[in-house]
């Protein structure tokens, strides 16, 4: 079920404050920027850079996924490994709040988000 429109406004100021904070100096996001996509009900916090062999060509790269469960009102924490699946964050696999969410990607204490 996807997230309500009245929750949208609210997630959407959260994750723009969050990313104002954490994205690079200006002159190097052409080459590395943050970003965020709402997709569902679920949050993705994506690395956007130019492809390596097509400078051209932008991508986006999700790095961390919080998804909403409505009937739980908590987010579910995932990371994605090598394989480009998405796992379960098991230190903390859900929070109650978005905010919550973002500190534990930002402190990265077991290398999974960042690296």
């Amino acid at each position: 079920m996807a997230i309500d429109i009245s929750q949208i406004h609210e997630i959407t100021q959260t994750l723009e404050k969050h990313i104002a904070l954490i994205r690079p100096e200006p002159s190097i996001r052409p080459r590395l920027d943050i970003g965020y996509e709402l997709t569902g009900n679920s949050v993705f916090l994506v690395e956007i850079r130019p492809a390596w062999n097509n400078p051209c060509e932008i991508q986006k790269h999700p790095y961390a996924k919080a998804t909403f469960v409505k009937s739980k009102k908590a987010w579910k924490i995932y990371w994605m490994r090598a394989n480009l699946k998405w796992y379960p964050y098991d230190p903390m696999p859900k929070v109650y709040n978005l905010e919550a969410f973002l500190k534990i990607v930002d402190e990265d204490a077991y290398g999974c988000f960042k690296g």
